[in-house]
Parts: structure tokens; C-alpha cells; sequence
């Protein structure tokens, strides 16, 4: 991976969200100042972690790919730390069906892909999927780009704080299928981590967490950020569950 691929989003200190839950004019600022305790270990990781340390599809040097983010936002619910997921409709022509954190492709107005671009389109999808309120979500860090090599998507994963959490729900059901939390006790279970083996051969972590069986980049991120959170517990990585053909 080049150095120019390696570079994050940079923050921009001059430009909140807009009121009303819309994002304003400029990208939202990123900063870790004020997050709950047992956040801290998920921005320190944030700030050293490397690409490769993350996933081995990284994305091609020659620039090729769709430049995508998504939102990866951690807050504070009845039962503890969760994590914000949904589900994609199973009428998409890419991924569908399965769980994934919200996010999409970067629109021309988003700006530019290098810089805060991927800032503006987390939030942006994150709205357009969920209904949240992204005046209440603060973006505390931004991990390497990573590559989606089924689909061609570049991907940004873009880290926040639900700091005023707000309801949320599939806004349009010919793209969402459900929103829902997931607990961070519940990822980090040994119990609920599996392994899936794709029908190509090739194994994955995933976590069985609301019904739903998590996998694919979404669950490899997941993945990652546990370990390098140090939030990681032992687990039987030879229990393996088979995906459908479909996948």
C-alpha cells in the first residue's frame, strides 16, 4: 500500500454539524476529547492501527475502486456499550441482505475522498438509513481505507460516539431491512464468535449477536477492532458455521 493510500481523514476544527440533525455546509470535526472511559481504548487504537493490521484486501494502488465510508458508532444503551448495525435489504444488487454498518458511497458534494469527505458521507448514509440524528454523533477517529474486492468498494471506516443518542429505524425498506444495536458484552462473548466459510473456501471471523449472523467485512472490522481495543477474549475459532451459496 502506498503512503497516499495510508492517509486518513484529517479533522476539520471549524465545522460542526448543522442544526436539526443536518450536516451543514463544511465536514464535522473529528476529536476523542470527552468520551466515556471504556471508548478510550478503541481511539488509541485508531490513531496507530496500520491497514494491513485491519484486513488483507487493501485497496489497489493503481486508485481503482468506489469510494465509500461507513459509520462504525459506539454508544451507551440500557444494557451497556453497543454498537449500531443494520440490515441491508435483500432486493440490493450488492450485499444483500446481510448485516453491515450504515454507510455508502461518497457523493460529489461529500468532498474530497482523501480528506473529510468520508466524514460528511458516514454521517450522511448513516441518516439517509437510519433516521439518526448525526447532530448528536461526535466522530472521534478514521481508520485506513480497506477494499471490498466483491463489490470494488474503497471503504473508509469512520469511528463515533452516539453522545445524544437518537431513534432510529429503516428509513426506506427498499435499502434497509432493520436497524439494531448489539452489545459490545454480546460481540465480545466468546460464545456468539464463530468462523464462516465462505463457499469460495475462504474462512471469516463472525458473531451470531440478535438472531442475526454477522460476517463479511462488516464482522472483520468488528473483529479487528476488538483485538486492538484489547476488548478480545478467547474463543473457539475451529467452530465454524457454513454461509449459504447465495452470499
Amino acid at each position: 500500500m502506498t503512503h497516499t493510500q495510508n492517509k486518513r481523514a484529517t479533522p476539520d476544527a471549524a465545522a460542526p454539524t448543522g442544526a436539526g440533525g443536518q450536516l451543514g455546509e463544511r465536514a464535522p470535526a473529528v476529536s476523542a476529547d470527552g468520551l466515556p472511559t471504556w471508548l478510550e481504548p478503541v481511539a488509541r487504537a485508531a490513531r496507530t492501527v496500520r491497514a494491513g493490521q485491519l484486513s488483507r484486501f487493501l485497496p489497489p494502488e493503481n486508485g481503482a475502486g468506489r469510494q465509500s465510508a461507513v459509520l462504525i458508532l459506539f454508544g451507551e444503551g440500557e444494557r451497556g456499550p453497543e454498537l449500531l448495525l443494520m440490515e441491508r435489504s435483500g432486493t440490493l444488487r450488492s450485499h444483500a441482505g446481510q448485516p453491515s454498518f450504515p454507510g455508502g458511497s461518497l457523493d460529489p458534494e461529500d468532498g474530497d475522498h482523501m480528506t473529510t469527505g468520508p466524514l460528511r458521507a458516514a454521517l450522511r448514509e448513516a441518516e439517509e438509513e437510519t433516521g439518526l440524528d448525526p447532530s448528536g454523533v461526535q466522530l472521534f477517529g478514521v481508520l485506513p481505507r480497506l477494499y471490498i474486492p466483491v463489490s470494488g468498494f474503497v471503504v473508509t471506516p469512520v469511528l463515533g460516539w452516539w453522545r445524544k443518542p437518537s431513534p432510529v429505524g429503516a428509513v426506506d425498506p427498499a435499502e434497509t431491512a432493520r436497524v439494531f444495536t448489539a452489545t459490545v458484552a454480546d460481540l465480545t462473548d466468546p460464545a456468539n464468535r464463530v468462523t464462516v466459510v465462505h463457499p469460495s473456501g475462504h474462512p471469516g471471523p463472525a458473531f451470531l449477536v440478535e438472531s442475526t449472523l454477522v460476517w463479511g467485512f462488516t464482522a472483520g472490522v468488528m473483529d479487528r477492532i476488538v483485538h486492538h481495543a484489547g476488548w478480545e477474549r478467547p474463543w473457539d475459532r475451529t467452530r465454524q458455521v457454513p454461509l449459504d451459496w447465495r452470499a
